[in-house]
């Protein structure tokens, strides 16, 4: 067989550490893509390096160097931040040209006053690792640099594998120096990023309560209103027609009433209030397009915040087998499990549901994320659905 078409491990499959932001892809060919943008990876550590090396050493001598002035510590705090910058480019250049898959370290952490802020720079774990960073890779870089420029030329051959034993050097060292350093700052990371989502949630549920009062009731209500302006104008040269605009008046405040309802409904159910997620349960299911068996066993009722995440949790899960499952019956059960609060929704219909096939299930679990909950779907080809989600067990303060 060719060179080219020689099976070469791609780079997150020979990483031994085999996580799950790293998965093992399957085997892929010298000299395809891969082995280019290493190739790419390599050639340009060099310039890199350089950059890196000559920053860390002006900065960090600047600043030890002045800190019996008073600039000094200021001017070491300053180029720690900047290291910061330059740490989060080195990452997304290994993750264009690499695959590494890692998350950003948690953001500088804020405080109030000069001083505040001058001793959480000067002891920031993250900017003293990319620091670090800089400073080893220099001869890394002339290493790489020189090889792979070489293996171009006279060793074109064994270029592939060259290429990628250098690269698994450059992964390694991206994530030891450059990954969130413990899982607390991963975690705080993770959180950052869940509040923005919580954030776009919020603002895009907003919006539909906006257009959905604007488009229905309100657009209703004034009409009402103009319909009640001519009837009293007819009121005294015609009764009759009078009457026929007051009845008809009438039946666009029942409708307005039924629009508000529904629109209160999608916010917060008064039934899930009164009476807890049994009941609002056994009310939304009964709207479901199939017969759905409900079965809520808790010893007490959770949280506020966690009840109506879960109600409108399932609510979801039963619009979705209304809409695509063909199903013929459905369950719903509902259980505390330690401090978890399980969901789980059944359906016997088509299967083959995806996070990517247009059924929100995506958007339902990133906002189960932003509140350390978990959705996990399990939709063979022929059915049937089963969807599972947990969430954090917070219990009702007492009255």
């Amino acid at each position: 067989m060719s060179a080219d078409l020689d099976p070469v491990e791609s780079p997150e499959s020979s990483d031994l550490s085999g996580s799950a932001e790293n998965p093992r892809p399957p085997l892929r060919f010298a000299y395809g893509k891969e082995t280019w943008k290493e190739i790419a990876f390599l050639l340009s550590n060099l310039f890199t390096a350089v950059a890196g090396f000559v920053y860390a050493v002006v900065s960090i001598a600047l600043g030890v160097g002045l800190a019996v002035t008073v600039i000094g510590l200021p001017l070491l705090a300053l180029g720690l931040g900047g290291a910061r910058l330059l740490g989060r480019s080195e990452r997304a250049r290994a993750r264009a040209l690499l695959g590494v898959r890692i998350a950003e370290p948690s953001p500088h952490p804020r405080h109030t006053g000069f001083f505040g802020w001058l001793w959480a720079s000067l002891k920031d774990p993250v900017a003293w690792r990319t620091q670090l960073y800089g400073l080893i890779r220099l001869p890394w870089g002339i290493v790489t640099f020189t090889v792979g420029l070489v293996s171009l030329v006279v060793l074109w051959p064994v270029l592939p594998f060259l290429a990628r034993g250098l690269a698994n050097g450059d992964r390694g060292m991206v994530r030891g120096l450059l990954s969130p350093s413990d899982e607390l700052e991963r975690r705080i990371a993770e959180l950052e990023s869940d509040r923005g989502v919580v954030v776009d949630t919020a603002a895009a549920d907003l919006r539909r309560i906006e257009r959905d009062l604007h488009d229905g009731a309100q657009a209703r209500l004034v009409a009402l209103a103009m319909g009640l302006g001519l009837a009293k104008e007819k009121l005294l040269e015609d009764p009759e027609a009078a009457a026929a605009m007051v009845d008809e008046a009438h039946g666009e405040v029942k409708l307005a009433l039924q629009e508000l309802r529904d629109l209160a409904r999608g916010i917060h159910p008064a039934v899930l209030t009164d009476r807890g997620l049994s009941a609002a349960l056994s009310s939304v299911s009964a709207r479901c397009t199939v017969p759905v068996k409900v079965h809520v066993d808790l010893a007490e009722r959770p949280a506020e915040a966690i009840e109506g995440i879960a109600y409108f949790t399932v609510s979801e899960l039963l619009q979705n087998v209304s809409k695509h499952s063909r199903a013929r019956s459905a369950a719903v059960e509902v259980r505390r499990a330690g401090d978890r609060l399980m969901l789980q929704v059944r359906d016997d219909g088509a299967g083959g549901a995806r996070f990517d096939g247009g059924t929100g299930l995506a958007g339902l679990a990133e906002r189960l994320g932003a509140v350390d909950g978990l959705l996990v779907l399990d939709s063979p080809e022929g059915g049937p659905t089963t969807v599972t989600a947990e969430l954090p067990w917070r219990s009702r303060p007492a009255a």
